[in-house]
């Protein structure tokens, strides 16, 4: 993964979410889904902190540790309380049976080596601890519409005028992610040893819309695009 873009982005990044704050909430109810009791929590690309420090104001759900490659983006999460290493997931120790749960949020994406780093996940839990994976999948709207920016390489294409949101993602982020289907995730996960899967979705609404309101997750993972998967090591 290049982390270029985040470095040299970090600040663009916690903006856009302030940009469309009815989906940043709609993202962090689905994060919270299921993490209820969620004991000790590793956080993998924790980014800015963002979703971490809204959860532990609005849900109690307190995170403090978390792994992220970019410099910038881990600056400020530092700076919201956490306790971050700077390095990537494939490079990064996660430790044996430490965690109670592990968070992957919005980072599958701009992960290469996702295999590798599901089996760490895995051996890092406790026993009955839980992986969650919450990502945008690739057979989304959302992921479809990504995918067409970055063939074009910009917002600004006859293609995309008029089916994107007013404030989209910013092209730098978009360019340097791999979204991968749900089933693909589901399979690295069964492979890695997890069982007792559980799903949830969000963001049910075109992109062009899904800012207008604050959606409550639902169960499942057909019409979301923005997709939790909770699984357990049994």
């Amino acid at each position: 993964m290049d982390n270029t873009s985040f470095d040299k982005y970090a600040d663009a990044y916690d903006s856009w979410f302030f940009d469309n704050t009815h989906l940043l909430q709609s993202e962090v109810n689905l994060v919270a889904h299921f993490l209820e009791n969620p004991g000790e929590v590793f956080s993998v690309g924790c980014g800015s902190g963002l979703f971490e420090s809204i959860l532990k104001k609005n849900f109690n759900i307190a995170i403090k540790n978390g792994i992220e490659p970019s410099v910038g983006m881990a600056e400020i999460a530092r700076k919201r309380g956490m306790s971050v290493e700077v390095v990537t997931a494939e490079e990064a120790d996660f430790g044996i049976e430490k965690y109670d749960t592990v968070l992957f949020n919005g980072t599958p994406s701009y992960i290469t080596d996702l295999e590798s780093v599901v089996h760490k996940a895995f051996a890092s839990l406790k026993k009955a601890g839980k992986v969650v994976m919450v990502d945008v999948p690739k057979e989304s709207s959302y992921a479809i519409m990504y995918n067409l920016a970055k063939a074009v390489d910009t917002w600004d294409h006859p293609s995309l005028a008029g089916m994107h949101p007013e404030n989209p993602y910013p092209i730098e982020f978009v360019k340097t992610a791999n979204w991968r289907t749900t089933e693909e995730k589901i399979k690295l996960l069964e492979k890695a040893g997890f069982k007792g899967f559980k799903f949830a979705q969000t963001l049910t609404k075109h992109p062009k819309y899904s800012n207008l309101e604050v959606e409550q997750p639902i169960e499942g993972y057909d019409c979301g695009d923005y997709v939790a998967i909770c699984a357990f090591k049994k």
